[in-house]
């Protein structure tokens, strides 16, 4: 199989985790365990190779992307610490509304430094895509970069590049988003990807049993702490918004019956520092079994953040490229409920599942 060719908007600790991934999973190395699927549509992750990037760090941007992984302000479990060089230099990016104000207001080595660098149009954008035949552009700005974000989905409909959106502005399950994408004849994977085994996932996974097991839920929360960038950014809730959207409709979806406003708070709740790239999770759900009996559930769950994305965002790659290698357009519906919190058709997991198989295995 030809490699997959990938660029990447944003070099923070999901990208980080990505590319050691990468480097971790090569053919004959390690154990498989992590991986949803080894080969998926006769694609491998030694298949996979970042081609551009673009960050606006001032110590990422002109390095090789093997090395602006492991610099500042990302936090993340170092695991495979020897990266080869990918031959790929971080460009300067477009700063739009990527960089919320409240960042300037912490430590240098907690936030972002923006670089000295001319940003790029949209043409110079698209012109590096189609230099480096890139097949898939992955989409890691913070959270509440809608106008970034916008900016990178239109130079990859221009490029004719498939779109990975794995932040919760929305693009794929966006109707006008989705048609452009569809009428350009480019495919798109969104939006806000659903880590390997983290919150959202648990949450969803025991709402839907509740409803299978005839178990009424009325009343939940989600809090999540964390002490990275990602925290660091969402502390400003005016950024929150698509985010809480996101998370909580992923849990409202599989609901047997839709919960009220005020019985349902699902969202990133405070920035820790010391807690780095590690998440926490406090789950509560509260309900009424046989006889109207009460019940509740509670779970912690502790997770590094951004290695619980990296093996969903290699298949949600590979999935891109199979629907460009096939000729499809707009929003991958099976591929985007699986892997992600808010794609335009939502679907409980075990079908979601299933249809990414069946997607696989079309010919």
């Amino acid at each position: 199989m030809p490699s997959i060719n990938i660029a990447v908007v944003g070099v923070g600790n999901c990208a980080s985790s990505l590319v050691q991934g990468l480097s971790h999973y090569r053919d004959g190395a390690n154990e498989r365990t992590g991986l949803m699927h080894w080969d998926l549509g006769g694609y491998r992750p030694s298949d996979i190779k970042v081609v551009a990037a673009w960050d606006v760090d001032q110590r990422k941007v002109g390095k090789d992307v093997a090395e602006a992984i492991f610099a500042k302000p990302n936090c993340t479990a170092i695991f495979c610490a020897e990266v080869e060089p990918t031959g790929a230099i971080v460009q300067m990016g477009k700063v739009l509304d990527g960089v919320a104000d409240h960042m300037s207001e912490y430590k240098d080595d907690r936030t972002f430094l923006l670089a000295d660098a001319k940003e790029p149009t949209k043409e110079e954008v698209v012109a590096a895509l189609r230099a480096t035949n890139t097949d898939v552009l992955m989409n890691y700005l913070p959270v509440g970069s809608q106008a970034a974000t916008e900016f990178y989905a239109e130079c990859a409909i221009e490029a004719g590049v498939a779109f990975v959106n794995n932040i919760p502005v929305f693009i794929a399950s966006n109707p006008e988003w989705a048609k452009r994408f569809e009428d350009a004849g480019v495919p798109i994977v969104g939006d806000d990807i659903k880590a390997q085994l983290g919150a959202t996932i648990v949450h969803r996974v025991l709402t839907d049993l509740f409803a299978k097991r005839g178990v009424k839920l009325e009343r939940t929360y989600q809090l999540n702490t964390g002490g990275n960038t990602d925290f660091l950014n969402m502390s400003n809730h005016r950024r929150l918004e698509s985010k809480k959207i996101s998370k909580t409709e992923a849990v409202q979806s599989v609901a047997a019956e839709r919960l009220e406003e005020d019985n349902v708070h699902i969202g990133p709740s405070d920035y820790v520092p010391w807690q780095n790239d590690n998440k926490i999770c406090f789950l509560r759900m509260e309900g009424s079994m046989f006889g109207g009996v009460p019940m509740n559930l509670e779970l912690r769950l502790s997770v590094e953040d951004s290695p619980n994305s990296a093996g969903v965002a290699i298949d949600m790659i590979r999935c891109a490229k199979l629907a460009k290698d096939r000729g499809l357009a707009g929003p991958i519906d099976g591929a985007s409920a699986y892997f992600c919190k808010h794609p335009r058709t939502q679907m409980t997991d075990d079908l979601a599942q299933q249809a990414v198989e069946a997607f696989v295995a079309a010919h």
